[in-house]
């Protein structure tokens, strides 16, 4: 039962991501999370505080204003103290230049009591560090500022 549950809050959350509720993202994080984003590129790096994700999040969608991601697949395994979750998915929309966007990837989360305290993802850096590269070109500073830490 609480696999179910744990499945089917991974997937409300990253509806939340497409609705731009950072609140509903961020509700079941610890305050000390380890979130890991790869790439190098103004969404790369990685946080270590759920202040610092807000600020991360608040990024993502100045720079993809149309962002949304469909979940594929949710696996979870261990028990309801100390969880991990995979989440498959795919996203897509537009930069914040209109230009569409798609990619694919993965996220990696441990949970312990309830509250995310590591996040993983795992997806085609490259498609946004061209993405960031062309904002960043367009006058979009924001596009090639520094990984928020």
């Amino acid at each position: 039962m609480y696999k179910a549950i744990a499945r089917r809050k991974a997937t409300e959350v990253f509806e939340a991501i497409g609705r731009r509720d950072i609140d509903a993202v961020l509700k079941d994080v610890a305050p000390n999370v380890h979130h890991t984003f790869p790439g190098d590129n103004a969404l790369g790096g990685e946080r270590h505080s759920r202040d610092a994700m807000r600020l991360w999040f608040e990024r993502v969608f100045r720079l993809f204003p149309d962002l949304q991601l469909k979940v594929r697949r949710v696996a979870v395994k261990g028990p309801p103290w100390d969880m991990f979750v995979a989440i498959e998915w795919t996203d897509h929309g537009e930069a914040a230049d209109g230009v569409a966007y798609e990619n694919e990837g993965a996220h990696w989360i441990r949970l312990r009591r309830g509250k995310a305290v590591y996040i993983h993802a795992y997806l085609d850096t490259e498609k946004l560090t061209e993405i960031c590269r062309r904002l960043a070109g367009e006058g979009v500073e924001e596009a090639a500022a520094e990984p928020i830490s």
